[in-house]
């Protein structure tokens, strides 16, 4: 018997339903592994798909992101949102060649130095693209896991999970992994939160949460803040400005984008904070060099 008799079928099922996507691919090098996972950080595959190739072909390396520009990263960017997440992954790029031979570290504690590398990257870079044996757990695993094992529709994600899940893994590294990224797509693409589509899932037989009836969640879940008028879409009108032209643009621009003036200074303090945006000496607006 396996240690888990769901995971022969789950794997059975990834094999035949699994997304052909780039990040996946034998080929594959950490670094790209790495962009796929920095870019997929709360933004649909969909969106990353276009990004993501455009991103490889212009810098194929670590090496190479690490020699242009962090202003250049933003840009290329462009509207997957959370920009702040180009910064991190060029800076963390700059440290590969600085303190890593220009190659990406081979274990969690030093890819956990990396600047802007957490925990659940750290660890899906070394299960997906090293081949070691570690728990990846997302919010698709999570999931996953609190319908199968513990009955429940859905749980946060802990540091406690890591245990949990790794002690549902299979010993040998290169099954555990293929088994973590399977957990990942039944979350992403049958056992989804609003919609679970039960009667499609290769684990249904054993599922705790199906048995007992598929019971709701004891405390609803929080709402999705809305997007227009806010401050992050400020942010984004602003940074779409400077994405867009290859010059420093004035302030005359920046009022065309947004006009209401105290919500824009304030969005425009916040990009400058955050090393997204720079302010040359005659008061014109640049991406960072």
């Amino acid at each position: 018997m396996p240690k888990q008799p769901w995971v022969p079928p789950l794997l059975e099922w990834y094999d035949g339903a699994a997304r052909d996507l780039p990040w996946r691919g034998p080929d594959v090098s950490p670094y790209g592994v790495l962009v796929s996972e920095v870019m997929l950080q709360q933004t649909p595959v969909a969106r990353v798909l276009p990004v993501y190739d455009a991103w490889l072909r212009r810098w194929p390396t670590a090496a190479a992101l690490a020699a242009d520009s962090p202003g250049e990263a933003v840009r290329a960017w462009g509207r997957l949102g959370y920009p702040r997440r180009a910064l991190r992954l060029h800076a963390a790029c700059v440290a590969v060649i600085e303190r890593f031979d220009g190659s990406l570290p081979t274990t969690v504690p030093e890819l956990l130095s990396l600047p802007g590398v957490g925990d659940y990257t750290a660890r899906a870079v070394a299960v997906f693209a090293l081949g070691q044996r570690h728990a990846v757990v997302d919010t698709n695993v999570r999931r996953v896991v609190a319908r199968l094992v513990e009955g429940t529709a859905d749980a946060p994600v802990t540091r406690q999970d890591l245990r949990l899940v790794e002690d549902l893994l299979p010993e040998d590294a290169d099954r555990a992994g293929h088994t973590s990224i399977a957990l990942m797509e039944l979350g992403a693409l049958v056992c989804t939160n609003r919609a679970p589509a039960c009667s499609q899932c290769p684990l249904a037989g054993g599922c705790a949460w199906l048995s007992a009836g598929r019971p709701a969640l004891l405390q609803p879940v929080r709402p999705v803040q809305g997007y227009a008028g806010t401050d992050r879409q400020v942010r984004g009108r602003l940074l779409a400005v400077l994405r867009e032209s290859l010059a420093p643009v004035g302030a005359g621009a920046l009022v065309v984008a947004w006009d209401e003036p105290v919500q824009r200074e304030r969005a425009l303090a916040g990009l400058l904070a955050d090393g997204l945006v720079a302010q040359l000496p005659d008061g014109s607006w640049a991406l960072p060099s």
